[in-house]
């Protein structure tokens, strides 16, 4: 399923954000190749941001192709590096790293082969799109040369969840399937049970062996606001509406962690914001 997209080229003015509130425990910088997302997850608290909020377009109904992204990078990286600055990434914050998009533009691709020439010390590539699998080739070559963690958003098993919340999402089996070929490429991995709605009894069974972590994080702790962006979003009526009132409690993490922790070693499984980060070498 696809909704009608606006996409637009532009000249970013910078490619690296300096991280604070919610990124600030780990990571030293955010970097977005694209501004907007179409995958337009009902529950994204990019929603209640000012970058959509005097936008003036539908969220999930506009992508900015950041086209200068990888000049900027090198360029911003030096500068980082003349300075001796540590740089953890995280990609994405405000955006997918692998919109449809990308097929086309091919920006992160092109931001994989500048940090092979110069990485960061740390980066988690946060997706929920498995055309991340397209670029294994470089994700083997930048595990070698800096810490690398690609993050999988797993927020549900159920198609029919998934469909309520996140319609233009890919589905949740392919998800999975892009883990196992990255974790069998060597490469880090983790699945992003964030955030958490309703699941079945088979998802740790689906998981295992395919992650490195789990993590979780809920509309509840997650959302930057302590759940206001989320109850702005319409979320608790939402989740009352489709009889997952049972879902929506501000317990939640520590009710899924107790619930993952049957299943994973206690050292896999991360929660929130204060557990979300590895620290890097």
């Amino acid at each position: 399923m696809r909704m009608q997209v606006e996409l637009n080229r532009i000249v970013s003015k910078r490619i690296l954000t300096e991280a604070k509130g919610y990124l600030d425990v780990g990571f030293t910088h955010s970097l977005n190749p694209y501004s907007g997302c179409a995958f337009s997850c009902s529950y994204c608290y990019v929603r209640e941001m000012p970058i959509q909020k005097f936008k003036g377009i539908p969220w999930g109904k506009w992508v900015d192709v950041k086209s200068n992204a990888g000049d900027m990078y090198r360029q911003e990286m030096h500068r980082l590096r003349s300075n001796n600055r540590v740089v953890n990434l995280f990609m994405s914050s405000a955006t997918d790293p692998y919109q449809p998009v990308e097929r086309q533009a091919g920006i992160t691709r092109v931001l994989l082969e500048e940090m092979l020439n110069t990485p960061p010390d740390f980066i988690q590539i946060q997706t929920r799109a498995p055309l991340v699998i397209r670029d294994i080739d470089l994700l083997v070559q930048l595990k070698e040369r800096c810490d690398l963690l690609v993050s999988m958003t797993i927020e549900t098993d159920r198609e029919d969840v998934k469909r309520i919340f996140a319609p233009y999402a890919p589905g949740v089996r392919l998800r999975i399937k892009a883990l196992q070929q990255l974790h069998d490429a060597g490469i880090a991995t983790q699945a992003a049970i964030s955030p958490v709605l309703p699941f079945t009894s088979e998802l740790p069974k689906l998981l295992h062996g395919t992650v490195d972590r789990i993590w979780i994080d809920t509309l509840t702790i997650g959302d930057g606001s302590l759940g206001k962006r989320s109850a702005r979003l319409g979320m608790p009526q939402m989740f009352r509406e489709h009889g997952f009132s049972t879902w929506y409690r501000p317990d939640l993490h520590r009710v899924a962690a107790e619930y993952f922790s049957r299943y994973f070693p206690e050292s896999m499984i991360r929660v929130s914001r204060t557990e979300s980060f590895p620290s890097p070498r």
